[in-house]
């Protein structure tokens, strides 16, 4: 997670298209009194029993969690609601062995859903992988994945990157490695926030987490005025173009908004005298995105979030 700070304010230092504002950072953190707490689950949409199965289903959802904006129709409560039917329907759905074997109007089945979903061959190959590590290395269950951290988030990111290559969510930007692991530190977010940071979600250095590096969280930064874009980006925005994978826009957008929220977390930190979690300030940003879904975001295909 030091890298994922380190390498993200690099290049939020040497950005050409995107600005972390810090009067905006401060004017922001003027009138917060406290970080919302929003209630992991607060839709309903997740299945939880408080057990091994819940782990499962977690690591097959941040598998599958990415890059739902080519399907007007699709978003992440599609995926998260279809899976949980999914196991109450059936408890071995995700088995390791199965997992291995869905093919893409499989998954769309599964899911309930019409026509081929975006990247669908991408989240076949996700799904296998996902089956054949957990198979190899860990007995079939991402709850022995989990119990090999010894209760570190930053220990349970790297051991997901390391194991489950689809995970390794890196960039190249002016010649220097950019680490963001989106879906690897949404996996402990999402242990954290389902088991109230007790069992499976007990990670004694949740702290260590940073926001979750996304579509929606940018556009919510600019929207309150802790980002700025430069007009010829804001212009592919309201243009709904494509922005490409790895190109200097889409890192800057994604690490600016990682080193923003840092930014606003230590001073509220400061302002309040608690220490606040990038965690749930990501989590309150996310749930205040998804309210306004005219709210422009940057389109850019990808496997990582």
């Amino acid at each position: 997670m030091d890298d994922v700070r380190a390498s993200s304010a690099w290049v939020a230092s040497r950005s050409s298209h995107v600005v972390v504002d810090s009067s905006g950072i401060e004017k922001v953190v003027q009138i917060i009194d406290s970080i919302p707490k929003v209630k992991w689950d607060f839709e309903g949409i997740h299945y939880f029993d408080n057990g091994p199965l819940t782990v499962q289903y977690l690591l097959v959802l941040d598998a599958l969690n990415f890059c739902f904006w080519p399907d007007a129709d699709l978003n992440y409560d599609n995926l998260a609601l279809g899976l949980k039917e999914v196991l109450q329907n059936d408890k071995s759905a995700f088995d390791a062995d199965r997992l291995q074997k869905y093919t893409g109007p499989q998954l769309r089945e599964l899911l309930k859903w019409p026509r081929p979903l975006p990247l669908e061959d991408e989240r076949v190959r996700l799904l296998h992988e996902v089956g054949y590590e957990l198979e190899r290395s860990f007995g079939g269950k991402a709850s022995k994945l989990v119990e090999s951290c010894g209760k570190s988030a930053v220990k349970l990111v790297a051991l997901v990157a390391s194991h489950f290559p689809g995970f390794r969510d890196h960039s190249l930007y002016k010649g220097r490695q950019v680490f963001l692991y989106k879906r690897a530190q949404i996996f402990v977010a999402d242990l954290w926030g389902a088991f109230q940071g007790q069992g499976y979600g007990e990670f004694n250095d949740i702290g260590s987490i940073t926001i979750m590096a996304d579509y929606i969280v940018p556009a919510v930064l600019r929207q309150i005025g802790v980002l700025k874009y430069s007009s010829i980006l804001a212009n592919k925005i309201e243009a709904d173009s494509e922005i490409g994978p790895g190109s200097e826009e889409e890192v800057e957008l994604r690490a600016c908004s990682i080193h923003a929220v840092e930014k606003m977390r230590e001073l509220i930190s400061v302002k309040s005298g608690n220490q606040v979690l990038s965690v749930e300030l990501d989590l309150w940003l996310w749930s205040f995105g998804i309210q306004f879904p005219s709210l422009k975001h940057h389109r850019t295909l990808s496997i990582y979030y």
